[in-house]
């Protein structure tokens, strides 16, 4: 790790518990993180920075599970099972830090290009480009009247209706490494719709991830498709 990067390590870290102190004691977040009061108090103020072992442990250790928590107490589930998420996708400030979390709990391997589908994963993938410093490209169900040239991927949902998503062919080079990324996943038919658009494209998965599984259909499925790390950071049943 260079300097730049322990850096960039520490101040993820000092976000993540500010982001966490909002809702939290000083002692509260000792008992989570194990890490004595005092130098929490510290690290929130902006005193002085963790060490590097301890932002470490804090982004991808501490971090996550916290994070994760975090994550499931905004997340609403009515009685027919579908998923509110707003609370989430739409606060940009909480994506910008489940983006070192996702990277380091999950390891995947850094991306040209972060994919998603013109829905509510925009806002997670901006996040993950970001951090990553990728190119952020999402298809959509109809085509742009000014692009010529697109990479579709159809499919006929178990409804019986058939999807098609559409990228312009400019946004996903031959060789390229991709990183398919969404809200939420639940049948995991936006996903292969995504690795068939990838694909396509000759272009490398380095890994398929979502903030939320409700059950465990949608990850199997993307788990058959490619041999790149499958995740999420939280689960419903």
């Amino acid at each position: 790790m260079n300097r730049a990067e322990k850096a960039a390590l520490q101040l993820q870290a000092v976000a993540v518990l500010r982001t966490l102190k909002e809702t939290r004691t000083y002692d509260e977040l000792s008992a989570e993180t194990g890490l004595p009061a005092g130098d929490l108090n510290r690290y929130v103020n902006g005193h002085v920075l963790p060490s590097a072992d301890r932002a470490e442990a804090v982004v991808s250790d501490a971090g996550a599970d916290l994070l994760r928590e975090e994550l499931t107490s905004r997340v609403r589930v009515d009685d027919e099972g579908y998923v509110d998420n707003s609370g989430v996708v739409f606060d940009q400030s909480f994506l910008d830090l489940a983006a070192p979390v996702t990277a380091e709990t999950f390891d995947f391997e850094r991306p040209d290009v972060v994919l998603t589908a013109a829905t509510d994963g925009i806002t997670l993938a901006a996040a993950l480009a970001s951090y990553y410093g990728a190119d952020c490209a999402y298809a959509k169900k109809s085509k742009e009247t000014a692009v010529e040239e697109f990479i579709e991927a159809r499919q006929r949902l178990d409804s019986g209706i058939e999807l098609t998503y559409y990228l312009p062919a400019a946004a996903i080079g031959a060789g390229d490494t991709v990183l398919v990324v969404d809200d939420l996943i639940r049948s995991g038919e936006t996903q292969e719709l995504l690795l068939d658009i990838a694909h396509a494209a000759d272009a490398d998965v380095t890994g398929v991830f979502t903030l939320i599984a409700a059950g465990e259909e949608g990850i199997e499925r993307a788990r058959a498709l490619t041999d790149a790390p499958v995740g999420a950071l939280a689960h419903l049943d």
